[in-house]
């Protein structure tokens, strides 16, 4: 038993401890430095939260602004040209408002005039958009919102006869573009289904 105190006791001769100071020295440095880490982290992640919340929200308004075809599109012709278009309009997502006045409606055909395709592009086609016949006004005249329709007649600027296709793009302030393209038939009606 000598023996073994002995021995201990040459094993902890000449090494210093560790005083409280120094430890809580370093207590204090490894807690500084990982308060100024986590707030960093913290940081930076409530900063990306807030850009994704941002892009959220942004795609969101993008997309409730989205106006939608509703039945069918009907053309109008003098018996050997297209003359107008008319179709209606709803929002796809109710909720929003879409200012008939900003709406704008590019034009485009393809028209096939002694065999050779001709391709006329108007930007800011004339067009009426009123609210259409069975839809109630629910606030400003000119303002298409959740569940109106719009009745909108497109005037045909080019010359379009027997199997011409043509293309309407309807661009409204925010929102995605709606693109309704048509080919017209074989013969021409008073009044067509366009398909």
């Amino acid at each position: 038993m000598k023996r073994i105190i002995a021995a201990s006791r040459k094993l902890y001769k000449d090494q210093k401890g560790i005083t409280g100071l120094e430890t809580a020295i370093i207590l204090i440095a490894f807690v500084t430095v990982a308060a100024v880490l986590a707030y960093t982290v913290l940081s930076a992640g409530v900063f990306s939260a807030e850009r994704g919340k941002e892009v959220v929200y942004g795609g969101l308004q993008v997309a409730q602004s989205t106006m939608e075809l509703k039945g069918s599109v009907i053309g109008t012709s003098d018996g050997t040209n297209l003359t107008d278009v008319s179709f209606h309009l709803a929002l796809a997502i109710p909720g929003t408002k879409v200012d008939m006045d900003s709406v704008i409606i590019n034009y485009w055909d393809t028209a096939n005039a002694g065999g050779t395709a001709l391709q006329t592009l108007v930007s800011g086609t004339d067009f009426t958009a009123e609210i259409s016949d069975g839809s109630t006004e629910r606030g400003a005249e000119r303002i298409l919102e959740g569940d109106e329709q719009f009745l909108v007649v497109v005037t045909i600027p080019g010359t379009l006869a027997a199997y011409d296709t043509f293309t309407l793009q309807i661009i409204p302030p925010t929102g995605a573009t709606l693109t309704i393209q048509r080919t017209l038939p074989g013969g021409l009606d008073d009044v067509i289904h366009l398909f």
